[in-house]
């Protein structure tokens, strides 16, 4: 007989049901976790047509600036007073044309004069020292020829010697052994000689200075910033006007301080005028910044333009390096903002866009060179992000 056994009921559905239930927990609780992220990232929100888009391509990097330049004489000469004195006569009015040499302000000055007239009297007695000395010694030799032929007595000779003598002790201060011998008064001759070179020398000087109370033109110009009236004292190299050349002229740059360690003299520049286009190089680069700028002087590579005119102003591209391929990503507000340090890149489905760190290189009117944090084809927002503070997500309405 046989005996019914009681069947025990399979446990592996249970477990599958267990296992799908950890699971399908497990995904909401994640789901859950990733909402809970999500909603305490900072994020703002915007209307899309509100921002511009710039997409991240390759291409080639010119690499140039755009500058205003100021037409400005190649050479300039300021003119100053060599001596202070009195404006006596001002010849020309500013913004005369002068030939070198053309008298523009005379000046008087009466202690320079009474110097000057000191010191011609000095030389004239040196050289009258001089004359009287050597004649003396001239005096002498003859004596002793006419003594040795006996055709002068000794006793005038002696009275000549000693007349010598006196004349000696009244005027050889300095020289004390010129009195001993002959050798010691050809140095008093020398000595003599030196002083007066000397003088003459200083006489010299002196007269020029005198000549540079009338100030005048040391080149063909036009005469610019001359603003001195008659009587007016002017003070020992204080600025009388300038002489600007009027026939060759520079281009003056004013550029960003940005780009100051990438600007060199022998970089060139252009501008175009009536439909042709002139080359330039740079020659000169000032150091100091004022206001955020730095000056650069530019000559031109050939005969400028006929009608350019002094403080006209051209628009320049100065080129700072080779075109080179690139990553770019077109120049927007956003730089003020971030400093090209990171940016806002759209996602795959437009929606939303995230904060990303990127490191940006060069740039040019156009585009930034995109150094680091980018790929081809990706979307950034180039506006202005003033308005996000410390936002890490902007997402579109």
């Amino acid at each position: 007989m046989s005996m019914d056994r009681k069947l025990e009921k399979s446990r592996k559905p249970l477990l599958i049901k267990l296992g799908l239930v950890l699971v399908l927990g497990s995904g909401l609780a994640f789901a859950g976790y990733q909402v809970l992220q999500d909603s305490a990232i900072p994020t703002f929100r915007v209307e899309k047509e509100r921002v511009t888009l710039g997409a991240v391509q390759a291409g080639t990097f010119e690499d140039f600036i755009p500058v205003r330049g100021t037409v400005t004489p190649l050479k300039s000469i300021f003119l100053d007073a060599v001596e202070g004195g009195r404006v006596e006569k001002i010849f020309v009015e500013n913004g005369a044309v002068v030939k070198a040499g053309q008298p523009i302000v005379e000046l008087s000055n009466p202690t320079l004069q009474l110097q000057v007239l000191g010191q011609e009297t000095q030389v004239t007695e040196q050289v009258n020292n001089l004359r009287n000395t050597r004649l003396a010694i001239e005096q002498v030799q003859r004596t002793r020829d006419l003594v040795e032929r006996k055709l002068v007595p000794q006793a005038s000779f002696q009275d000549m010697e000693d007349e010598l003598a006196y004349h000696r002790s009244r005027r050889e201060v300095t020289i004390e052994s010129q009195r001993q011998d002959e050798q010691l008064r050809k140095a008093q001759l020398d000595a003599l000689e030196v002083g007066v070179t000397q003088l003459q020398k200083n006489l010299a000087i002196a007269h020029k200075n005198l000549e540079g109370l009338t100030i005048t033109a040391p080149i063909d110009g036009q005469v610019s910033s001359l603003a001195v009236e008659l009587g007016q004292s002017l003070m020992r190299g204080e600025t009388v006007a300038q002489v600007d050349d009027t026939e060759r002229f520079k281009l003056t740059v004013l550029i960003d301080e940005f780009y100051i360690t990438r600007t060199r003299e022998g970089q060139y520049g252009e501008f175009t005028l009536g439909n042709q286009t002139f080359t330039l190089k740079i020659s000169r680069v000032y150091p100091e910044v004022t206001n955020g700028q730095f000056e650069v002087d530019m000559q031109f590579e050939v005969t400028p333009p006929a009608d350019i005119r002094r403080g006209q102003t051209l628009q320049t591209r100065v080129q700072l390096g080779d075109a080179t391929e690139a990553l770019l990503l077109p120049r927007g507000g956003f730089f003020q903002d971030t400093g090209g340090n990171w940016v806002f890149v759209l996602n795959a489905s437009g929606t939303e866009a995230i904060r990303r760190s990127v490191k940006l290189g060069r740039r040019n009117p156009e585009y930034f060179e995109v150094l680091e944090g980018l790929e081809i084809g990706e979307q950034v927002i180039t506006s202005e992000y003033a308005a996000y503070g410390d936002i890490k997500r902007i997402q579109f309405n």
